[in-house]
């Protein structure tokens, strides 16, 4: 990672009904949210510049994703490879929760870990 690189670059906010979620943040935002399909799981967009390194992320309803006071799913910054950071987790403290998973070509790649308060964080990179 470069001091250049955002140590954010994507979040989640869980939903249970991704249609009433969708129309609750455009209508506070006066934004439109791109729906679709993604591993299984609902996902609405917020809108952004394709992957140029500015934060952006998604309303997200799936198996892995359920609303809750405690937050949003924050993904932090692992590039050049997730796999660096993912690989001092335990090592740390922490719990890896998923390994490193690939999105898809274009997205990249993904893992989660339970830091050593019990929160639940993502990683991502683009390798």
């Amino acid at each position: 990672m470069t001091a250049k690189e955002n140590i954010l670059n994507w979040f989640e906010i869980s939903v249970s009904d991704i249609a009433r979620a969708k129309k609750f943040y455009e209508s506070i935002f006066g934004i439109e949210l791109n729906q679709q399909e993604m591993m299984g799981m609902q996902m609405a967009f917020f809108p952004s510049e394709d992957m140029n390194g500015k934060v952006s992320g998604a309303l997200v309803q799936g198996p892995m994703n359920k609303p809750s006071a405690d937050g949003a799913k924050i993904y932090l910054n692992g590039n050049p490879d997730l796999a660096n950071a993912l690989g001092k987790v335990e090592q740390a403290g922490g719990k890896v929760l998923m390994p490193k998973t690939k999105i898809s070509d274009e997205v990249g790649f993904m893992a989660f870990f339970s830091d050593t308060e019990g929160n639940t964080v993502a990683l991502h990179s683009n390798h």
